[in-house]
């Protein structure tokens, strides 16, 4: 899946280029509309195809390779579409890109100048890390979810790199007086295991950061002295970290799954209302914030916006000055943030769906 720098690459190397954007609704449970994306299919076709019929000969051409190539891509799909959307860009009879998304996709189909990449603004989200971690004094597993998929990548032992303690046991038994005046072979074992605890949360400190990246979410569960302990060396990531002790090593791969799943969408509408509550803030102060149509397009023309905020109810409903305005945003490598829910409806009430934090405010 596009990454969003992966998508401006994209976007800005075919910028002047005639493009067909399809993009195809794949939610469906129906066995009796098994194939009705396929209908569907031809419909959008044939209405871009009638949109080309006043142009030349060679764009014509140029757009009955793209549709064949599209059309051949597809091909490879008997009944229901994998996943719940699609989308493929093609120039001539090249596609530039194709896959099957995790998100639904409105069914649309656009040939033009450059690609159509409103729509894949909701799908960037896909690609946004989620690390879980859960541990408790002697163990920790870490997860990644990204793209839907859940992967365990690692598993830290707090005692392994310490060597057996049954051996410290061993020793102590056959020793006439103990390392430490009035300690037991038992206060030795727990000593050590407070050590190697302690190289695991150093260790965890090291990984999650890593693993998250710069935008990624993390969850930590796991015993509640063990999701303190992880969470406090975790501070630097802020409000990207969640605590939920609710989490236990016993969980199944699958209760993990959803786990981290429920915590991603709970941080992602976190997030959004703290980023609304930001640019509504630096908006109404004169700061470095614009809201509505005309001072985000403003903004965007002098290439002054760092990131664009659209509603998912712009996005969907204005697919066209939408797709403008992303294009107008990744010229400029500014972020794009697709707000829904509380946050989509708020931006919508107060913003019209549209505003933007600015690098600057002239």
């Amino acid at each position: 899946m596009l990454t969003h720098n992966g998508l401006v690459d994209l976007y800005r190397n075919n910028r002047d280029r005639r493009v067909l954007s399809v993009y195809l609704d794949a939610d469906a449970h129906d066995p009796a509309e098994r194939s009705a994306w396929r209908r569907v299919l031809d419909h959008l076709l044939d209405d871009a195809r009638a949109a080309v019929n006043g142009e030349s000969a060679a764009d014509r051409k140029a757009f009955d390779a793209a549709s064949q190539a599209v059309r051949a891509e597809l091909g490879r799909f008997d009944a229901f579409l994998p996943d719940r959307g699609w989308v493929g860009f093609a120039n001539g009879g090249d596609m530039l890109y194709a896959e099957s998304l995790r998100v639904p996709m409105p069914s649309l189909a656009r040939w033009g100048e450059g690609l159509l990449v409103a729509p894949y603004v909701r799908a960037l989200k896909q690609s946004r890390p989620v690390v879980t971690v859960l541990a408790d004094s002697r163990q920790a597993r870490l997860y990644r979810y990204r793209d839907a998929t859940l992967d365990q990548v690692a598993e830290l032992e707090a005692d392994t790199a310490l060597g057996d303690l049954s051996d410290v046991n061993q020793a102590k038994r056959a020793s006439t007086h103990s390392g430490v005046r009035g300690e037991t072979s038992t206060d030795a074992a727990h000593r050590f295991l407070e050590v190697g605890t302690e190289r695991m949360l150093k260790q965890l400190a090291e990984r999650v950061p890593e693993l998250a990246g710069n935008d990624g979410f993390v969850v930590v569960g796991g015993t509640p002295e063990m999701v303190a302990a992880t969470a406090g060396r975790l501070g630097a990531l802020g409000d990207r970290v969640t605590e939920n002790t609710s989490l236990h090593l016993a969980l199944s791969h699958a209760e993990v799954l959803a786990a981290t799943e429920r915590a991603a969408t709970e941080m992602s509408a976190r997030l959004g209302d703290a980023h609304l509550d930001t640019v509504l803030d630096a908006a109404r102060s004169r700061g470095r914030g614009c809201l509505g149509r005309e001072e985000t397009e403003k903004a965007l023309t002098e290439r002054r916006v760092e990131t664009l905020f659209l509603s998912r109810r712009f996005l969907l409903d204005r697919p066209a000055l939408a797709d403008h305005f992303v294009g107008l945003a990744f010229e400029q490598s500014a972020d794009v943030e697709d707000l829904a829910g509380d946050a989509g409806e708020r931006l919508d009430r107060e913003a019209g769906g549209i505003a933007a934090m600015l690098r600057y405010r002239l």
